[in-house]
């Protein structure tokens, strides 16, 4: 197979089987979640929870003090992430060609400065990983492994773009199966919180609202 057929076959069935197992996975794994239900409150119920749930949500969302420069890292590397995955011009083309609906892109030099400062701030958290104790002790393979797939489409993302692999559509293709990569393992490792952060936080706070615990 040469670089044109692999790229081809990533376009194709690469991203049709890629597509089909990340829904699946993710479609599985959150009835399983809304399976397990509440248990049998024991206790008084002083609130719906709604409310409660909500707040969590959203608190939760936001930085905390502590910890900042890893935090902060780990927030420029989500907002990095979704600036790349929405706003670059080829990928907002994607959506058109597959979902059928447009918005504008931003400018590539934007797009550039995102995506390096998500590159670093994930070397940034790798390394705190690994020079912090606690955090060493509390990582295991999957971390790692999520770490992994996240980082190496940035990586061909903007090998690609600027030309700096061997061959440009070589680099093309091995971006597309990289991100097929990351598809294929949000329902298998624990990336799967990108679908069921809200779902836990909310139901979590929750029920702390319904027993009148404040979250």
């Amino acid at each position: 197979m040469n670089e044109v057929e692999l790229l081809n076959w990533a376009r194709g069935p690469g991203l049709a089987y890629a597509t089909v197992i990340m829904v699946f996975g993710l479609t599985i794994r959150v009835i399983e979640i809304l399976s397990l239900g509440r248990p049998k409150e024991l206790a008084k119920v002083r609130s719906s929870g709604t409310g409660d749930g909500l707040k969590l949500v959203v608190k939760r969302s936001l930085p905390e003090p502590r910890n900042w420069r890893f935090i902060t890292a780990s927030y420029i590397f989500h907002i990095g992430l979704l600036v790349v995955i929405f706003f670059f011009i080829p990928h907002t083309q994607f959506f058109r060609d597959v979902f059928g609906v447009f918005w504008g892109g931003w400018p590539n030099y934007i797009i550039d400065f995102f995506t390096v400062l998500s590159i670093a701030a994930m070397m940034y958290t790798l390394v705190q990983r690994r020079i912090d104790p606690s955090r060493r002790i509390l990582t295991t393979v999957s971390d790692y492994v999520a770490w992994l797939v996240t980082f190496i489409p940035f990586v061909t993302g903007y090998m690609a773009f600027h030309r700096l692999g061997p061959d440009y559509t070589l680099m093309l293709a091995l971006h597309i199966l990289s991100v097929e990569l990351l598809m294929i393992a949000l329902p298998l490792t624990k990336l799967t919180h990108a679908v069921t952060f809200a779902i836990s936080r909310y139901y979590t706070g929750s029920s702390m609202g319904r027993r009148g615990i404040k979250a």
